[in-house]
């Protein structure tokens, strides 16, 4: 029988917990993941009593006000709040989601934060995204053309042709598509996964560029495109509502076309 032992550190456990405020009557527990390099500890999950009263409504909010207003060491990140940067992507009661879009009362019970699985953990809500944006950066997105135009023209595109384009320019690569996707999780140093063959489509469907036999001659690989088993993980947790499977089912599609 196979024996697996879990890496050092790796256990969770219990960690502190804050009482709401005296008095308080709409009180709402959130318990945190957190984890600090360098504490040499294993993670733990602390709790957090809030008072919904005096809170807004979304699960950014709350981490907004427990870092403003009790404990100033817990790390995430955010930046628009309006559903646009992806910054404040993490597991939320489970899902992979957007603390920004996220509300609180879709929550039964206590609000569950972690950070996005199946990445490596820089600080508490962080995740480390340096090898997802080095995959993205891999299918070189932006127009690649190889004639010339005129300095005073712009390359235009139909109608018909920009409609081609939705569903695929919405995302805006928060990576919880990517980080719930399991042949992601098992494959990721080569299967490029979900939002970046998504976005390698968004390229590929561009009527203005003109490499798509190159962009696919760079997708023909085992793993790079592959993987992808249609498990459908990435469309329903999707925050702006796309279907990364879809696309990939296009690429596939236009790889049996030209053979």
């Amino acid at each position: 029988m196979a024996e697996f032992k879990l890496p050092e550190n790796s256990r969770v456990g219990q960690g502190k917990t804050w009482s709401a405020p005296e008095g308080a009557s709409n009180v709402r527990q959130f318990k945190v993941y957190r984890w600090h390099p360098d504490e040499g500890q294993n993670p733990r999950i602390d709790t957090f009593e809030l008072d919904m009263d005096d809170c807004g409504p979304m699960v950014l909010d709350a981490l907004i006000k427990i870092k403003n207003e009790v404990d100033p060491s817990l790390t995430f990140r955010r930046s628009c709040r309006e559903g646009i940067c992806g910054s404040c992507a993490m597991n939320i009661d489970g899902q992979n989601t957007l603390a920004c879009t996220k509300a609180c009362d879709e929550v039964d019970g206590p609000v569950r934060v972690y950070p996005l699985p199946h990445m490596p953990v820089v600080k508490d809500l962080v995740p480390d995204l340096t090898h997802f944006y080095a995959q993205y950066a891999s299918i070189r997105p932006w127009i690649r053309t190889e004639t010339a135009t005129p300095p005073d023209r712009e390359r235009l595109q139909s109608k018909e042709d920009r409609a081609k384009l939705d569903g695929l320019y919405e995302c805006i690569l928060c990576a919880c598509c990517t980080t719930s996707c399991p042949s992601y999780w098992w494959n990721g140093d080569r299967y490029l996964g979900p939002a970046v063959l998504l976005q390698a489509y968004r390229w590929i469907a561009d009527s203005r560029d003109e490499t798509t036999g190159e962009r696919l001659d760079d997708l023909e690989d085992p793993f790079k495109l592959y993987r992808c088993h249609t498990i459908m993980n990435c469309a329903q947790t999707c925050p702006k509502g796309l279907n990364p499977a879809k696309a990939i089912a296009e690429i596939k599609k236009l790889m049996i076309e030209r053979r």
